[in-house]
């Protein structure tokens, strides 16, 4: 079989430029019970804060919720000749993990194509899934690109890439028994080699406390360039996240990269606990996303907002980095990387 490794093609950097973002519009009131209505102020803050710079396309799965979405937009300000709407129903809003994982080849005939994994709600957690798992091959019909099928599942959500061979991902997520058990560690890093392009995979262990994906990587450890990491720690030895953060930094101090070079490591904080309704709630500034216009990070009426605001202005010198309040939009247990999927211009 030709994988898509095979014929030259890589998952880029999220830095690279965009073409567009896709978003699936947040419509499951289940996914932030009695408190849907308070999120679509700040997610329209975030179409709007990321549409400055590149096209915006939102799956939506009706003509009465693309309507909803407009009027949300409209009150927000957003420049509607920005966004684009498509006919894809689905289940709900996460559509970094849902979404297509966009590929390229500069030097190939058809530049972009798309790999569609397999999805099952972070280990068959939240039923019905059945439509956001076709959303990927819904998109490459739309844009008339290529898709390829894996068959396995993977969520966008559990890798992070610098754009030069390296992967970053969990142990506690992709060889947890409720995605692939069929697969160990080694036939699953042939996966990740074969479908997104990459020479290496490095494996932290476990994601932070309250969330419910097994441990995405891009709650605690993302790539700001080719060589450097942002990780979050936690400051309070009694807080249960200090020592698995402590164990993560640990093992990012071992790694070494394709060149044989140690990780540039910059620390971030961690807001307070986040409680609702007596649930602590993944609330973490790794969670922010990069697009062409803004590196946009959720902050948390948090003292420690701030500080985490300038540590990623200085790691992204060249982008407008804002934060945008991501408080109730966590009830939902993810913020703005989580709903976001980039697709790259080739």
């Amino acid at each position: 079989m030709n994988y898509p490794k095979d014929k030259g093609y890589f998952f880029p950097a999220e830095w690279h430029k965009h073409r567009a973002t896709w978003l699936s519009w947040p419509h499951k009131e289940a996914s932030w019970p009695s408190k849907i209505d308070t999120i679509y102020s700040p997610y329209c803050k975030f179409i709007k804060a990321i549409s400055a710079g590149e096209q915006v396309c939102i799956n939506v799965g009706s003509e009465k919720l693309k309507q909803e979405a407009t009027e949300q937009l409209e009150k927000e300000g957003v420049d509607l000749s920005k966004i684009s709407f498509f006919d894809h129903p689905t289940n709900d809003a996460w559509c970094r993990d849902h979404g297509p994982a966009f590929l390229i080849n500069p030097h190939a005939d058809i530049p972009k194509v798309i790999v569609d994994w397999g999805y099952n709600a972070w280990g068959g957690k939240y039923p019905p899934f059945d439509l956001d798992d076709v959303i990927p091959t819904l998109i490459g019909k739309a844009l008339n690109l290529p898709v390829v099928h894996p068959q396995i599942v993977m969520e966008g959500g559990s890798v992070d890439f610098n754009g030069t061979g390296t992967l970053l991902t969990t142990t506690s997520c992709l060889l947890n028994p409720n995605r692939n058990p069929h697969l160990n560690q080694h036939e699953i890093e042939a996966y990740l080699y074969q479908y997104y392009g990459v020479e290496q995979v490095l494996w932290l262990g476990d994601g932070i406390v309250g969330d419910d994906t097994d441990g995405h990587i891009d709650d605690i450890t993302r790539f700001v360039n080719d060589s450097t990491v942002v990780t979050v720690i936690e400051e309070n030895k009694s807080d249960e996240n200090y020592a698995l953060l402590q164990d993560n930094l640990n093992l990012l101090k071992e790694m070494r990269l394709l060149n044989g070079k140690q990780l540039d490591i910059i620390e971030l904080p961690m807001p307070a606990p986040v409680i609702h309704e007596d649930q602590r709630l993944p609330a973490s500034y790794a969670n922010f996303y990069i697009s062409n216009a803004a590196v946009v990070v959720p902050t948390y009426r948090d003292k420690n907002d701030q500080k985490a605001l300038d540590i990623l202005a200085d790691c992204f010198p060249h982008h407008h980095v804002i934060g945008i309040d991501s408080t109730d939009v966590i009830w939902g247990l993810g913020s703005w990387h989580c709903l976001s999927q980039q697709e790259p211009e080739v």
